[in-house]
């Protein structure tokens, strides 16, 4: 396997990075939000436009396995005081248990620490048992939940979870 690379995200990699959220989502999310759903946040938050915004205030980086990127993490300063926010973290599922989502994980955490944050957030759907046991196992518990609407008839069903940072 060749060696995991964690780097920020370039301008030029966008289109990639959606076409990976599109492999990905299509992959994991059927059964937990309908196709609709899927395709109405992936339109919502991958487009080249959107994510190209993003990079201009949020810490994007991409995971690479030599020129294949396997994973993304987004994550930025939450409007709370001392908290910072985990957006988004996704690996393919190829390449998953690989060690790649915890490499990722760290990247975020090394980001919120260096920004003074004592803690760090994430919102996962309340049925989406993957995620919730691979952030159980990172040390992440709940503190909430939070219904929203999304628009277009679609909401977001999410438990709450947080991490705190230690020095």
């Amino acid at each position: 396997m060749p060696e995991l690379a964690i780097r920020p995200l370039a301008p030029s990699e966008v289109g990639a990075l959606g076409q990976l959220a599109r492999d990905i989502w299509h992959a994991h999310y059927p059964g937990i939000i309908s196709r609709a759903q899927i395709d109405f946040m992936l339109k919502q938050r991958y487009s080249p436009a959107a994510i190209l915004a993003a990079l201009q205030q949020q810490h994007w980086a991409a995971a690479w396995l030599g020129s294949e990127m396997a994973g993304f993490v987004n994550s930025f300063a939450d409007a709370a005081p001392a908290t910072w926010k985990l957006d988004k973290l996704y690996v393919h599922p190829a390449r998953q248990r690989q060690g790649i989502g915890r490499a990722l994980l760290d990247s975020a955490i090394a980001q919120a620490r260096d920004a003074g944050a004592g803690r760090l957030i994430l919102r996962v759907n309340r049925h989406n048992r993957i995620a919730l046991a691979a952030y159980a196992n990172y040390g992440f518990k709940v503190y909430g939940e939070h219904v929203l609407d999304i628009g277009d008839g679609f909401v977001m069903d999410d438990l709450l979870l947080e991490l705190a940072l230690c020095s």
